[in-house]
C-alpha cells in the first residue's frame, strides 16, 4: 500500500490531536524528513513516500503525541534571526528571552566595542544574538553544562561568530573581575512546588534550567550578588524572571546597591525582566 503526503499528514494530525497545533506539527515533522520547505507539501500533495521515510515519520508522531517538544524532535529552534540547534541537554529558547537580547543592544547603542557575558548560556541563543549583532562586542557565554556548551560551541561554529566563546563555570565564575560591561542572565526561577513544573513538555527539558529553590529566587539572588564584583563601574546587569517575580527583585537590586533600576515588561504585557546599574565600589 503506498502512502501520499496528504495521506500521512491526516493521518498524523488525527494522531496529534492533543496539540495545540497538529497539522502544523505534522507538516513540520515531515518536511525535516524530507529536508524540504513545507510549501513543498501544499505543493506536491500526491507524491508518494518511501516506507522508510513512514517509519521515521511514525516514530517522530509517536515522540510528539507523548509531548516530546518539537525543537527536540527537529533539533534546532529559531531565536532571534538565527537557528540553532537544541537538544534535551539546553533549555528550549523562547521568544519572551529576545527581550533580553534587544535591551543589550539598545543599552550599547552608541558603544563601538564592549564585553559582554551571557550566564547559564545553554544552547548560546542570547550569546549569538547579540554577538551577530554587535560584531565588535565580545561575548562571553557561561554554563556549569558540558553538555550544554558542547551545543553552544557547535551553534557558535556554525554561525561562524569569532566574538563569542564559551567557558565552563557557575553563573560568573569564569569571569575576570571587574571585566564586563554587560551581564544577562535567564536563570531558573520557577519554585519548586509550582505546578507549571508539571506541564507535560517541561518534562523534557533540562529541570536544573528551570527549578529554583527559595521560592523562584536562589539564582537571581546569587547572580545579583555576584555581578558587581564583575561589572566595570556603570556597567548593566539584565535578568529575566517570572511574571509575579518583578517587585521583589527590584528591591532586592537595591538593596544590593544598584541603581537605575528598572523592570519591563514582555510582548504579552507581563513582568519579564529587569535592568540595573553598578556604580562600583562605595568608597568609606
Amino acid at each position: 500500500m503506498t502512502v501520499t503526503i496528504k495521506q500521512a499528514l491526516d493521518v498524523a494530525a488525527g494522531d496529534l490531536s492533543q496539540s495545540d497545533s497538529p497539522r502544523l506539527d505534522a507538516e513540520l515533522l515531515l518536511a525535516h524528513i524530507l529536508s524540504v520547505e513545507r510549501s513543498h507539501l501544499y505543493a506536491h500533495p500526491d507524491r508518494t513516500l518511501r516506507g522508510a521515510v513512514c517509519q521515521r515519520f511514525d516514530i517522530l508522531v509517536s515522540r510528539r503525541a507523548q509531548s516530546e517538544p518539537i525543537a527536540y524532535l527537529l533539533g534546532e529552534k529559531s531565536f532571534w534571526d538565527l537557528t540553532l540547534k537544541v537538544s534535551s541537554a539546553v533549555l528550549i529558547p523562547r521568544p519572551e528571552t529576545e527581550l533580553l537580547v534587544e535591551a543589550a543592544l539598545d543599552l550599547g547603542a552608541s558603544d563601538g566595542s564592549l564585553r559582554v557575558a551571557d550566564l547559564g548560556t545553554g544552547s548560546g541563543a542570547i550569546a549569538l544574538a547579540v554577538g551577530k549583532s554587535r560584531p565588535l562586542w565580545r561575548i562571553t557565554g557561561t554554563d556549569i553544562s558540558p553538555d550544554a556548551l558542547e551545543i553552544a560551541r557547535q551553534n557558535g561554529e556554525a554561525l561562524g561568530l569569532g566574538n563569542v566563546d564559551f567557558q565552563e563555570g557557575s553563573w560568573c565564575g569564569p569571569l575576570p573581575s571587574g571585566s564586563m560591561d554587560i551581564i544577562i542572565a535567564n536563570p531558573p526561577y520557577i519554585a519548586p512546588e509550582d505546578p507549571f513544573l508539571s506541564l507535560r513538555e517541561l518534562r523534557y527539558e533540562p529541570v536544573m534550567a528551570l527549578r529554583a529553590e527559595s521560592n523562584g529566587y536562589r539564582d537571581l539572588h546569587s547572580i545579583s550578588a555576584q555581578a558587581g564584583e564583575k561589572l566595570v563601574p556603570g556597567g548593566w546587569l539584565l535578568l529575566e524572571h517570572g511574571h509575579a517575580q518583578q517587585k521583589t527583585l527590584l528591591a532586592l537590586l537595591r538593596d544590593f546597591g544598584y541603581s537605575d533600576v528598572e523592570g519591563k515588561k514582555d510582548l504579552a504585557g507581563l513582568p519579564r525582566m529587569v535592568q540595573a546599574r553598578w556604580p562600583g565600589p562605595v568608597s568609606d
